[in-house]
Parts: structure tokens; C-alpha cells; sequence
């Protein structure tokens, strides 16, 4: 998992509706229609948010007949987790070497 894996996903995700279809796929694979239909904006939109998410590995999409079904990438966020437990664990370290000095809080 790489940090370009945590930007891009960062980068997507700083998009409110992106992270708006995050959460209504996060209850199961929908088609965009529905989606569209859950959303303020219309479905070309939709689609095109979707196609950022696929390419930061966020959303995968499946074809069901003459459908394509969009879902969460099961392991789509783990890059930007990584990178969000590498940012916490260095503040901590600092924070601790700091505390170490005989510097307050």
C-alpha cells in the first residue's frame, strides 16, 4: 500500500458528493439509476464521481445483464488508513519526545 494509494484516495474523497455515494453504498452494490435517484445531481454526474472513486480504488463495479452494479472496494480504504495510522503513530512519537524533553502539555 503506497502513499500515492492514500492521495489518491484523499483526493477523491475531498469531493462531498464522492463521499455522500460512499455512504449510500456502504449498505450494498446499488445500479447508478438508484443512485442517481439517492442524489442531488443527475446520473451523468453520478457517473462521473463514480469513475473517480474506481480509479482512487474506492467503488468496484460489476455488470449484472444490462445493469452495472456499484459496490465499496473491499479493500479500498486500507491505503488511506495506513497513511492516517503513520500520521497519528508520528504526532504520538513527537508528542512523547516532547514530554521526554520536560516540556509540558
Amino acid at each position: 500500500m503506497s502513499d500515492q494509494s492514500a492521495a489518491l484516495a484523499l483526493d477523491a474523497l475531498g469531493d462531498p458528493m464522492r463521499r455522500e455515494l460512499l455512504v449510500v453504498l456502504r449498505d450494498g452494490a446499488l445500479p447508478v439509476g438508484e443512485l442517481a435517484a439517492r442524489m442531488p445531481i443527475g446520473r451523468p454526474a453520478v457517473s462521473k464521481h463514480l469513475k473517480v472513486l474506481e480509479g482512487a480504488g474506492l467503488v468496484e463495479h460489476r455488470s449484472e445483464g444490462t445493469r452495472n452494479l456499484y459496490a465499496l472496494a473491499p479493500a479500498g480504504l486500507v491505503p488511506l488508513q495506513q497513511w492516517l495510522i503513520g500520521l497519528w503513530d508520528t504526532a504520538l512519537a513527537s508528542f512523547a519526545a516532547h514530554l521526554e524533553q520536560g516540556h509540558r502539555p
